[in-house]
């Protein structure tokens, strides 16, 4: 028999998870909201992951997993779970993260009764890698104004750890957006500019448990932006890239396709100049040109190499 349409879809991408996977997903089994499904899209891990997502769906038909034949970075993972989707609400999942049972009652209830919210997120307490609670996570930028460009600046310009994109959003107005781009704090972006659409809702209680620990992709030799990028997106290992004037346009982009008006636009483009201005942005951004400009002069030799050869060859 085919399966109903599920109200909420839980994407869930993972690569190489098996120490946490089992608890994160033990986690959403738990809610005492049902209606859901669960889209697993495993990056080609080589670990024992896909024998423990293959048991986990086997056990619960809310559960579907798919797995790449090659590790695609982390960006187009995130963003393949949602495209999976059907569900009227949709939520991203940390194989690392783990919920309390009430997460998403409590999340569909703020959405159900209020239509202007397109995000609802609870408190985050913090974890280590033994489950042990850290501490309450203070949110810095607040998004709940009526007001788009406000709701955008505090954002654009109070950079903060981007719990809010594992809330629970309304995906017809998720699908407007660039979803997560192919470059280091492109969550941050995709958070920017959802709230160009609504308010966000922080439910007060602590309900979400991130995990940090020493397997994370931040803790490990992902060092500088640069470093991180392949991590987003396998496919640019090895080309010239400008991830912090990525991140600019990021902005640039979802300011000028919001369904705003034209005073609102204007202030969102103001606030992007200021966050220019802001003195680590801007030596980022020179960094980043310097940077490019040192490869492209140490790959000219090749390059020219390449073109004698090819000259020869016709010859």
């Amino acid at each position: 028999m085919k399966q109903a349409k599920a109200r909420i879809s839980i994407g869930l991408p993972v690569y190489n998870g098996e120490k946490y996977i089992g608890q994160a997903l033990d986690s959403i089994l738990a809610q005492s909201y049902t209606d859901f499904e669960v889209i697993i899209s495993d990056n080609a891990s080589t670990d024992r992951t896909q024998e423990i997502c293959q048991a986990y769906a086997a056990k619960d038909g809310r559960i579907r997993y798919h797995r790449s034949t090659q590790n695609l970075g982390a960006a187009p993972n995130f963003n393949r779970v949602f495209e999976l989707a059907c569900g009227e609400y949709f939520k991203w999942a940390a194989h690392d993260d783990v919920m309390a049972p009430e997460f998403l009652s409590k999340c569909v209830e703020v959405l159900d009764q209020n239509r202007e919210v397109v995000l609802c997120f609870p408190k985050s307490r913090i974890m280590d890698q033994n489950g042990k609670f850290l501490g309450v996570h203070p949110f810095k930028a607040e998004a709940t104004s009526p007001e788009p460009h406000i709701r955008f600046r505090n954002l654009a310009l109070n950079p903060d750890t981007a719990f809010q994109v594992f809330g629970l959003m309304r995906a017809d107005v998720a699908r407007k957006t660039a979803l997560i781009g192919n470059y280091p704090a492109s969550d941050l972006v995709f958070l920017a500019e959802l709230a160009l659409h609504g308010p966000f809702y922080e439910v007060p209680e602590p309900l979400f448990f991130p995990r940090y620990h020493p397997e994370q992709s931040t803790k490990r030799d992902l060092r500088a932006e640069r470093d991180r990028i392949v991590w987003f997106d396998t496919s640019l290992k090895g080309k010239i890239l400008l991830p912090k004037w990525l991140y600019l346009f990021g902005y640039f982009e979802a300011i000028g396709k919001a369904p705003v008006g034209r005073y609102e636009r204007m202030y969102c483009y103001v606030q992007m100049v200021r966050w220019i201005l802001i003195p680590p942005h801007f030596r980022a951004l020179g960094k980043d040109i310097l940077l490019a400009a040192v490869k492209i002069v140490r790959s000219l030799p090749s390059i020219l190499k390449l073109k004698r050869g090819s000259r020869v060859i016709q010859n």
